[in-house]
Formats: C-alpha cells, structure tokens, sequence
C-alpha cells in the first residue's frame, strides 16, 4: 500500500456558522460541498478537504457528544491511496490484525470514489480511499 496524500480531515464542531467564517475568512478555503440534510459542510483547503460536521446534525449525533476539553473533535483523517484495491487492501489490512469497516462510494476532495474505514492502534478513526 502507498499513501499519496491527505484527501479530508473531519472536524466535528458546535458552531457551524463561526467554523464556516473562520475557515473562510482567516484561513482562505472555500465551501466545496454542502450536505445539508446531513449537517455536513465540505471546504477546500488546497487539494485537500476540511469537513465540518454539526454535532447537532443527523450524521453529528452519531459521534457521540460534542467535542469539549476532554472529548475531542476530530472524527476521522482519510488517506488517498495509490492502486486502490477493494480486496486486495481488505485482505492486508485484515493480515495485520486490522477490522476493516464499512467499504462504500462517498464523496472526498476529489470527488466520488470508494473508501474503507478502520482504526488506528488507539481508536483514531481512519478512511483509506482511491487517489
């Protein structure tokens, strides 16, 4: 497996609105994608992707609670991967000892493409995609 790059890091917030004006306004990224029924706003930083989740929004109350000084923020970080094969990439993860979770088309900073989920050795949550 080659990693190529960062594709989207998903931050779960609060205060959609003042996330949105500070991503815009300070840092210079742009609204890519809005998922409104979800709670789900794309910004594009570069060739990458910040995704900002309502914690309050459909796809947010299932994250459990909101982030605070001891719960943290940051849902999961996606990874392109070169020559991304399904079950090649399903059978040496799970050689590794690694549960691989969901596999299923989504959208990322390069559009649509299949990912899989899975967790790093301290449950940081990890998606691995075509890139």
């Amino acid at each position: 497996m080659q990693v190529t790059g960062i594709d989207h890091v998903v931050l779960r917030v609060k205060h959609m609105d003042r996330m949105i004006a500070f991503y815009q306004e300070v840092l210079g990224c742009q609204v890519a994608h809005r998922q409104d029924d979800l709670g789900l706003v794309h910004l594009r930083a570069g060739a990458s992707l910040i995704d900002l989740v309502d914690v309050a929004g459909t796809l947010g109350r299932r994250g459990g609670e909101a982030p605070t000084g001891t719960a943290g923020n940051m849902d999961h970080l996606c990874l392109r991967v070169a020559d991304f094969d399904v079950q090649a990439l399903r059978q040496e993860l799970q050689a590794h000892g690694v549960e691989v979770g969901e596999i299923a088309e989504r959208y990322g900073a390069s559009g649509r493409a299949t990912s899989i989920y899975l967790s790093d050795p301290e449950g940081n949550g990890l998606e691995l995609r075509a890139g």
